[in-house]
């Protein structure tokens, strides 16, 4: 899907340069070349016809065939903000276990033993922590990477990297990606969706943007915590006009914008304008419908913890049972956060906490999608921006750890009860079948039909890819 988007705007050449009394061969040099210039493009690219039907079909957002069948239609990224300490939660590590309380020769730092007990979980035996009693019960769809590794230790590059593929320029995100590459199957809902509790995360809007690519691809944020629909998305109702009112308004701009387009190329800013424009209006019902997590029964919400008394954990419940409500509306790519992961110290009551709020609602959401015929075909990503060293940094915590960390996937032909890759004896950097970020963007691009050598855009001259020129190739051992 190679989009020569950026190939400039030219307003010379058209039959509106023709001379007022044309001669044949002027006419026939017009539209000749108007012709084989469509020809040539349909030879060379023929990726730009179909996609230049699909928008005409149903605007830059029209639903699109990936390279080839994927196992998933649609994903979720669950977002592990703040570095989750991968020896307490999915590397099984018993040499460290036992070797708790030594001298690691890193500046005279003690080595920090898993301060939680790890145990076979579901039919394939899969190690996982404690920490899940919930999310352990899905252990047999579980494939945990324990071989991650990235670039960078620092929090703000580290998590750009892992939701854009770039710690250093503008880059579209993972989300963006994906909406360009398949479209949406719901044209009244945003294609990509972003919550996180509370407010934006860590980078704010850099994490969901859509950088050069239009506008249309980026991501929409929502808090999950608000209830009321004008808090959930803001403007969303014109207060002013009635919805017919609004309809005639939008028809009349489309035909000026329309009349615009036809003297120009087409323009993806305007383009991007025009359907966000199309969307707030269609949004009006839809949203109000998709985010108002009160239409779920009472069973529904006690599975996901919706009722529990801890806030922090309502605020989970409610982002992932919205998460579930977009997906099986036709929304193609949502992304949760969950922070706290920044465990310096005090892991044994941090840790804990923080996974008790995630551990039921990601428990029922993977229940839920697979009562209602949705985890098959759903893909399901975890990550985060780097681990946490083997030895001690304040008390009882750990410091940050570019060099290994754990990500898993779920859902959408994966194949679950496996661990794949793993880390040297004491958990502090990846040795056996190591897995970069691109690597696992890669995978997750496979997952849903794209080969990320391919799936690129253009921009100022040059085929941008998610993974960059990285070479990155997806882990097939991670798939059915």
């Amino acid at each position: 899907m190679n989009t020569n988007r950026d190939c400039g705007h030219h307003e010379t050449g058209g039959l509106e340069d023709l001379p007022l009394y044309p001669t044949r061969r002027s006419f026939l040099n017009h539209v000749g070349n108007g012709f084989g210039a469509l020809a040539l493009a349909g030879m060379m690219y023929p990726e730009l016809t179909r996609e230049a039907k699909a928008q005409s079909a149903g605007g830059m957002l029209a639903p699109k065939e990936p390279h080839f069948p994927g196992t998933a239609k649609r994903a979720v990224h669950i977002y592990q903000s703040g570095a989750q300490s991968h020896l307490d939660t999915w590397d099984y590590k018993p040499e460290l276990a036992n070797a708790g309380g030594g001298a690691a020769g890193n500046r005279g730092r003690r080595l920090l033993a898993p301060q939680f007990n790890f145990a076979p979980q579901g039919q394939s035996g899969v190690m996982m922590s404690e920490i899940w009693p919930e999310l352990s019960k899905h252990a047999d769809d579980l494939a945990i990477v324990n071989s991650m590794h990235t670039d960078v230790p620092a929090h703000g590059p580290a998590t750009l990297l892992q939701t854009t593929g770039d710690f250093r320029l503008p880059k579209p995100s993972l989300g963006s990606w994906v909406v360009y590459g398949l479209g949406t199957e719901n044209q009244n809902l945003p294609a990509f969706v972003a919550m996180n509790p509370g407010g934006f995360p860590g980078q704010g809007a850099k994490n969901w943007q859509s950088a050069f690519m239009p506008g249309a691809f980026q991501g929409t944020f929502v808090d999950p915590t608000a209830t009321d629909i004008e808090r959930i998305i803001e403007n969303i109702r014109n207060k002013f006009t009635t919805a017919q009112d609004q309809r005639n308004q939008l028809d009349l701009l489309n035909k000026i914008n329309e009349i615009h387009k036809q003297k120009r190329q087409v323009e993806d800013k305007l383009e991007a304008r025009i359907q966000s424009y199309e969307l707030a209006y269609r949004m009006q019902a839809d949203a109000t419908e998709a985010f108002d997590v009160a239409r779920e029964p009472q069973s529904i919400l006690e599975m996901y913890g919706a009722t529990e008394q801890d806030p922090a954990l309502r605020s989970q419940a409610r982002q992932f049972i919205i998460a579930r409500r977009l997906l099986e509306r036709g929304v193609r790519f949502v992304q949760v956060w969950n922070g706290g992961w920044d465990t310096h110290n005090n892991i044994p009551n941090n840790v804990p906490r923080n996974a008790g709020r995630i551990d039921k609602p990601i428990s029922a959401f993977m229940t839920d999608l697979k009562q209602r015929g949705l985890f098959s075909d759903t893909l399901i990503a975890s990550s985060t921006e780097f681990g946490r060293s083997p030895t001690e940094d304040g008390p009882n915590g750990r410091s940050h750890n570019n060099r290994a960390f754990s990500s898993w996937l779920a859902g959408g032909g994966v194949k679950g009860g496996q661990i794949y890759g793993s880390t040297d004896e004491l958990g502090g950097a990846a040795a056996d079948d190591r897995v970069h970020v691109h690597e696992f963007h890669s995978s997750i691009l496979h997952g849903l039909g794209f080969d990320s050598e391919r799936l690129t855009y253009r921009n100022s001259g040059r085929d941008f890819r998610l993974t960059d020129v990285s070479g990155a190739q997806p882990v097939l051992k991670l798939f059915s």
